[in-house]
């Protein structure tokens, strides 16, 4: 962003900072209500738009908790072309439901997915229709302060910390970074697989946790895939580059035809990903933008020559002291709600 375009954007910014700062001071000082629910609620949020990681770290704590705690998911439903609430089926779509909980739901089809606009809505009808429900997972619900929530996850990108960035449209923050101090754990994303002490140390001081707040690291691993050669690699998704980064480890010559994050692929933008890939051997995608793919004439075009990536979130070295910190606030609040 040039430097003059920055001048032009920076009052817009202040305001629209402004703005949000009356309104999380309206819910703190509880002229505005929060609810409350009966049951534990984990929220994995951000304060900036898109691009760090929530739905891969709703996942993961799917995967940790559903082994021993009946839980359910609970998302927006960004993008969806229905309204009100509405609990994942056989028959629905990204179109119905939202790409991100289509994928939650892809990946763990046992699991309770729903989506509402009005999470406390939400969650009191997830409880209604599965009462034997132990926990909420709320996938970006951060800056949905009607419902105040039991433990709070945020999130932040390695490399554009919070600290670090500014109100929109200036920058990529939808939240006032003074907003941080809510959260129980802070999560930094996309980090290098091996960080060094020194590089950890380097993010904790730019971010100044309080120290009730547990700081852990996590990156992203991928799951191999056997090309036959280039690809071309179409995303619709906030940020494509650190997969872009990972295929071209491998293949230099990787291209990236990339639409906008939830992008609703149109029958033109089809035939442009069409004549593009004959150029290609193969073709990769994210998992999130199959969801909205899938149904489309383009995947039976391009049959096998169609691949999938898929990731998933690690916490390498942190990953037990994060484990526990999830487990020990399900344990305790479920042993409370009892009482």
């Amino acid at each position: 962003m040039s430097e003059t375009l920055k001048f032009l954007l920076a009052p817009i910014a202040w305001i629209y900072g402004l703005v949000v700062w009356i309104r999380n001071l309206l819910y703190d000082e509880h002229i505005l209500y929060s609810a409350q629910v009966s049951i534990p609620t984990i929220c994995v949020g951000n304060l900036a738009v898109g691009g760090t990681g929530k739905t891969p770290m709703t996942e993961y704590l799917v995967s940790l908790l559903s082994k021993q705690y009946k839980v359910a998911v609970l998302s927006r439903g960004y993008g969806r072309q229905t309204n009100g609430f509405r609990l994942a089926n056989e028959q629905d779509t990204a179109q119905t439901i939202g790409d991100e909980p289509m994928q939650i739901h892809t990946r763990f089809p046992k699991i309770p997915v729903a989506v509402c606009a009005d999470r406390v809505k939400g969650v009191k009808r997830l409880k209604y229709l599965f009462p034997d429900i132990q926990c909420v997972i709320l996938d970006d619900a951060y800056q949905h302060r009607s419902l105040r929530c039991g433990m709070y996850i945020l999130l932040t990108p390695y490399n554009r910390l919070y600290v670090h960035d500014h109100m929109l449209p200036w920058g990529r923050l939808r939240d006032v970074p003074s907003q941080s101090i809510r959260a129980n754990v802070v999560v930094v994303t996309k980090c290098p697989e091996h960080m060094q002490p020194i590089d950890r140390r380097v993010v904790a001081n730019a971010l100044q946790l309080p120290s009730y707040q547990q700081l852990v690291f996590s990156h992203i691993t991928y799951q191999p895939l056997s090309l036959p050669g280039t690809p071309l690699l179409v995303t619709g998704i906030a940020n494509p580059q650190p997969m872009l980064a990972y295929l071209r480890e491998q293949y230099p010559n990787t291209e990236l035809l990339a639409f906008p994050d939830h992008h609703i692929f149109t029958n033109n933008d089809l035939e442009i990903i069409r004549a593009k890939a004959e150029n290609y051997i193969c073709v990769v995608t994210t998992e999130k933008d199959y969801m909205r793919l899938q149904h489309t004439a383009l995947v039976k075009q391009l049959g096998n020559k169609l691949y999938v990536q898929t990731i998933k979130t690690d916490f390498g070295i942190d990953k037990e002291a994060f484990d526990r910190a999830i487990r020990l606030y399900i344990s305790e609040n479920n042993r409370n709600s009892k009482h």
